[in-house]
């Protein structure tokens, strides 16, 4: 049986599907899946044991000049690769109108989604040939493991779910395993990030206990705030430009984790790492971190500004 999923982003999205990927291999004989995502996150779905092709699409960057030549033909070739195959099931895990309309709806299967009571934008449902009703209140992952269940036919496992991708980096782990932290101190909101002078009296009282850390960016101004944070600290590693398999593999190998609300601390739940996250005006019940040793440090305030060095810290304590 194959299988299509169209969950295309953004990064945390992507991570929560791939629980639901795993309930469907182990239920089910001889299953395997092809995956529609944005091109920026195409390394994930090959992580995974049950995905066999990765189908990278690049709406983020088309919808820039939609209707340039060169975007114009990437549209073509990628609507063609799309179309190659007759898939058994589709299953359209993004729910949103773009998605629906530019890629559901062209491939060669029977359509399944949510229906319009459980989607984010209803109209979506109108290009599903199957729609599932699924509880809103529920997290994140658990909607998308109910769905796939409904589509494929099987009973949703009551346990909690496996993203299945750890092992892909084991082989792979730093030598300095489990020796080191690391703070992630990038997102994409102001309203979610912590500020430097907690992060640095973060960095201040962990360095008596003699572990290193480490600091990943993307961006420039990321990378310009973590010399900031690392500014006279001996034990503080600024990380060279990294591909997300990359980041993947130091995080994988660290001794714990502390981070804002970020793509990467989902990355962190999926890779089985500790991981401390904190949360201003955001609601982790429905979005935090799932996961082993996953643990929220929740503003009353929803202030991020309110969450003190030392209150991260005694948590952190945990896993040192």
């Amino acid at each position: 049986m194959r299988i299509l999923v169209v969950k295309t982003s953004s990064m945390g999205d992507v991570l929560h599907t791939l629980p639901a990927l795993t309930d469907a291999a182990n239920c089910l004989a001889n299953v395997t899946f092809d995956w529609v995502v944005e091109e920026n996150f195409a390394q994930i779905p090959s992580w995974h044991f049950a995905v066999e092709n990765v189908i990278p699409v690049a709406i983020r960057r088309w919808r820039k000049n939609w209707f340039a030549k060169q975007t114009r033909h990437e549209r073509h070739q990628f609507i063609q690769c799309l179309r190659q195959t007759e898939y058994d099931c589709i299953i359209d895990a993004q729910g949103l109108i773009k998605s629906a309309f530019l890629i559901t709806r062209k491939a060669r299967g029977i359509k399944h989604g949510l229906d319009r009571k459980s989607i984010k934008e209803p109209i979506a449902s109108w290009f599903y040939d199957i729609k599932h009703p699924v509880p809103k209140q529920l997290h994140a992952i658990e909607r998308v493991r109910l769905l796939f269940a409904a589509s494929l036919n099987y009973t949703c496992p009551t346990t909690m779910g496996d993203y299945a991708i750890a092992r892909h980096f084991l082989s792979a782990l730093p030598s300095d395993n489990q020796q080191y932290l690391i703070f992630l101190h990038a997102t994409t909101r102001d309203e979610k990030h912590w500020t430097e002078e907690a992060w640095r009296q973060l960095i201040r009282i962990v360095e008596p206990s003699g572990l290193k850390i480490k600091l990943p960016w993307g961006a420039p101004h990321e990378h310009e705030r973590a010399i900031r944070l690392a500014q006279n600290f001996r034990h503080v590693e600024v990380l060279p430009k990294l591909s997300l398999s990359q980041v993947a593999t130091v995080i994988a190998g660290a001794k714990a984790v502390v981070s804002v609300d970020t793509g990467l601390s989902h990355l962190t739940a999926a890779l089985d790492r500790p991981n401390i996250t904190l949360f201003g005006e955001t609601d982790p019940q429905l979005i935090g971190g799932y996961g082993k040793n996953q643990y929220s440090i929740i503003s009353p305030s929803k202030s991020m500004q309110t969450i003190t060095a030392e209150q991260v810290y005694q948590k952190l304590k945990d896993f040192l």
